[in-house]
């Protein structure tokens, strides 16, 4: 699991229910709301409530053990891969996968400033349509044609 990023984290009290919504998002690969996990966590802490989840998710997230994933016009989703990587985004389904390999290079190159703002990082989400929902789409073509 992820390491705290600073001291004051680390002398936050782990609450039982923090460890265990921790664990589970790490457990999985499919970058899920705050809803999602919390059908997840209720299956080990049947009482634990949907308000205890969001506000463990934005502990974990401002102390760096996780990311949040923030898209235009959508619900947050979380990720317990703290490892460098980029994410892909289904426009149809909005399946989101883990992109780890951009080849060469490893990742796009970052300006050393852009409209005077001194770049001190980047967040990369590619968009395209995923395998099951291609699929589809040529299943409902063929039908027509």
């Amino acid at each position: 699991m992820p390491e705290a990023k600073n001291q004051e984290t680390k002398l936050r009290r782990n609450t039982p229910q923090r460890k265990v919504i921790l664990e589970e998002l790490c457990a999985v690969k499919t970058h899920p709301t705050a809803a999602e996990l919390y059908d997840l966590v209720r299956r080990r802490l049947p009482r634990v409530s949907l308000g205890t989840v969001y506000r463990n998710l934005e502990v974990l997230h401002g102390d760096g053990l996780i990311r949040k994933l923030e898209f235009a016009g959508t619900e947050s989703r979380f990720d317990g891969d703290m490892s460098e990587h980029y994410h892909v985004r289904c426009t149809d389904c909005g399946h989101i996968a883990d992109v780890f390999d951009l080849g060469p290079g490893g990742k796009p190159a970052q300006p050393a400033e852009l409209a005077g703002y001194r770049i001190q990082g980047f967040r990369l989400e590619y968009l395209g349509v995923c395998p099951d929902c291609q699929r589809d789409a040529d299943r409902k073509q063929a039908a027509v044609n």
